[in-house]
């Protein structure tokens, strides 16, 4: 079924530092940025913002060009405390626990179970009667993907804004110039994957004289943004449901267990790394980019900059692909909605203010800022090279995925897959490397449903379940073992309640 859509809320790693990095910036604090100290064009002072928002590359310099020029045109000040991607939903529950919330907190997970609590217990804005028929907010209304704001509701009020993105966002990647140099054709199946896995790992495709390339590799439960994607080729992502005729949560399904067999399978093969579970995101991407793994599974638009890095790093012409996976029950591909992440505005932040914040979204919501948030500024961080923008090397540098992140941005088909390191004959192809994507890939109802009995249930069993997965995916219980902790999850009368709760909302969507 084309119906399912899902953010899934049990993908942070299993073992988080609770004395967090967090990476403040001190953009904001220490003045104001160069062309933010005056007024704007309409007389109008800077709006100061404070965020709560995810760091996916180097603690960004608020004083450089692309900072500058970000708040310059939005008449904006920051001032963002960034939390490292691999910490971000841990170190969310912790902020919504203490109350001490900023103005504005930027989520990944917009139905994430203590959001939800929070959100009910008056923590945040109602924005439904401010956006009212969106005539004040026409980019809200046109510019975000289809259904946006239909699916973020919480008994049917809106409480947040989207980080609209692309539908297509994750691929799972490998090193195709690897598999010429050992005679491996490009995987079409998983059975296809996982023999090319085990030849490469067993061979020494990088030439350095050792067997020690790594496999498939990730953060998180098994491999984080890979982790929903091969679960869908077990076909963990149709909707599912009990005798009762509830919708099982979709890691707790038959399908996603079958998944967690073959991870299992993988690992005793040595083909997913030994280090899954432990690895921090920013030790998986250095492990590939400089050239140590052969499979990764992240937003598509890494591969022509990681392709830089892994030359770089001494291995010439390195070629990435994204596979199109064929499973035994679907493909590996998860879609995103196109809106996964959001920003919610504190009830603490004056009812005067709440109105300035939306027209700042309301702004960044525009082609015009979404243009910038992608390329930066004409010749300083792009140039036109045959009608293709193609990044600087300050661009590179300072236009990143972390600088969209305080903004709503537009709908972009293509926006996860086009490089802005790559030129146009580049992207072409790799649109056309997933251009089906969308037509073969699902989403998952997860993603948006929401039920109020569950917020508790997996509050409560969420981290044995991570603890389960990994102990059955590194033989420290058998799959048998793990069955029974999933059958005694699942046959709670609380769960039962809220698969009824979940099956309910998802019919309310099927009629739209």
């Amino acid at each position: 079924m084309k119906q399912s859509i899902r953010w899934v809320t049990s993908m942070s790693a299993l073992t988080l530092s609770l004395a967090f990095t967090a990476g403040c910036s001190t953009g904001g604090s220490g003045g104001a940025s160069p062309g933010q100290s005056g007024q704007a064009a309409d007389g109008k002072k800077p709006l100061s913002i404070q965020m709560f928002a995810g760091l996916y590359n180097e603690v960004p310099d608020m004083n450089n060009a692309y900072w500058t020029e970000w708040q310059k045109k939005t008449n904006s000040k920051l001032e963002v405390e960034w939390i490292p991607a691999g910490d971000l939903n841990t170190k969310l529950d912790l902020l919504l626990a203490s109350g001490d919330l900023p103005e504005v907190v930027a989520v990944p997970d917009f139905k994430r179970p203590t959001l939800i609590s929070a959100i009910k217990n008056g923590a945040f804005w109602d924005l439904t009667p401010f956006l009212g028929d969106f005539s004040k907010y026409p980019n809200l209304k046109n510019n975000t993907v289809k259904d946006a704001f239909k699916y973020r509701t919480v008994d049917g009020k809106i409480y947040s804004l989207p980080g609209s993105r692309s539908r297509v966002d994750i691929g799972i990647k490998i090193r195709k110039d690897w598999l010429d140099k050992l005679n491996i054709p490009v995987p079409a199946t998983l059975d296809e994957y996982e023999a090319a896995m085990k030849k490469i790992v067993e061979g020494d495709p990088d030439g350095n004289g050792k067997k020690d390339t790594l496999g498939l590799i990730g953060n998180g439960v098994i491999v984080n943004d890979g982790d929903t994607s091969f679960a869908a080729a077990f076909g963990a992502l149709e909707p599912t449901y009990n005798a009762e005729g509830g919708l099982v949560f979709t890691n707790l399904t038959p399908q996603y267990t079958e998944a967690i067999a073959w991870f299992r399978k993988l690992y005793e093969q040595g083909i997913l790394a030994k280090e899954f579970s432990v690895m921090k995101r920013v030790q998986a991407e250095e492990l590939f980019k400089t050239g140590r793994a052969a499979s990764y599974a992240r937003s598509i638009w890494w591969d022509k900059e990681w392709e830089n890095e892994i030359e770089k790093a001494g291995q010439p012409n390195p070629k990435i692909v994204n596979l199109t996976l064929k499973g035994p029950k679907g493909y590996a591909i998860d879609l995103a909605i196109g809106g996964g992440g959001g920003y919610l505005i504190s009830k603490k932040v004056p009812e005067a203010k709440v109105k300035q914040l939306l027209d700042y979204f309301e702004l960044t919501a525009s082609q015009e800022i979404s243009d910038f948030s992608y390329y930066g500024i004409p010749d300083v961080h792009y140039k036109s090279v045959d009608g293709q923008k193609v990044l600087t090397e300050q661009g590179v540098k300072e236009v990143n995925t972390t600088g969209k992140g305080v903004g709503v941005l537009t709908y972009e088909k293509w926006g996860k897959v086009i490089s802005a390191s790559g030129n146009k004959a580049y992207n072409d192809a790799k649109i056309k490397e997933v251009e089906k994507y969308d037509e073969i890939g699902l989403v998952d109802p997860f993603r948006y449903l929401v039920s109020n009995t569950w917020i508790n249930v997996w509050a409560k069993y969420e981290n044995e379940w991570k603890a389960a997965v990994t102990k059955a995916i590194v033989g420290q219980i058998s799959m048998d073992d793990y069955r029974q902790f999933v059958d005694k999850v699942n046959s709670l009368p609380e769960t039962k309640q809220a698969y009824k709760e979940f099956a309910e909302h998802y019919k309310t969507f099927q009629a739209k």
